[in-house]
């Protein structure tokens, strides 16, 4: 597990899932579960670029609003988040999205997410594909 907080790259934080099960090096197991969670985390991060703020024309991923995606044992996923301004209008409604569009993804078990405020959010957590949108290069 990475925790991609305090990057201030201007890509945005690229989550990193931590590992599903307990295997010892050398377990020929390993390799599997390795794909495993690779396959679930790509599947997420899909997921969660369907979700839109609803003012702005990007997805939250390429915002750069997803900080952290941890995926347990059980196949439950947490998702750090944030918001690019405690005011934001879509507080209420954007964790809820994020939410379900993980829990939509199959092989997922219950899914937390939380919204953080450390490290604020700024623009240069954008990706280049975000800046193009919003036209800011």
């Amino acid at each position: 597990m990475r925790d991609d907080a305090g990057d201030t790259a201007p890509t945005p934080a690229a989550p990193v899932a931590s590992e599903m099960t307990a295997t010892q090096p050398g377990d020929a197991s390993q390799g599997a579960a390795s794909e495993d969670v690779a396959r679930l985390t790509d599947e997420i991060v899909t997921a969660i670029k369907t979700v839109y703020d609803p003012e702005i024309p990007a997805d939250v991923y390429e915002l750069g609003l997803i900080y952290r995606i941890d995926i347990a044992d059980d196949r439950s996923v947490s998702v750090d988040m944030t918001l690019t301004t405690p005011n934001c209008p879509s507080a209420q409604e954007l964790p809820t999205m994020v939410e379900n569009a993980v829990a939509s993804v199959p092989g997922v078990g219950p899914v937390a997410v939380k919204v953080v405020w450390d490290p604020p959010w700024e623009p240069s957590r954008m990706s280049d594909e975000a800046r193009v949108v919003l036209n800011m290069w």
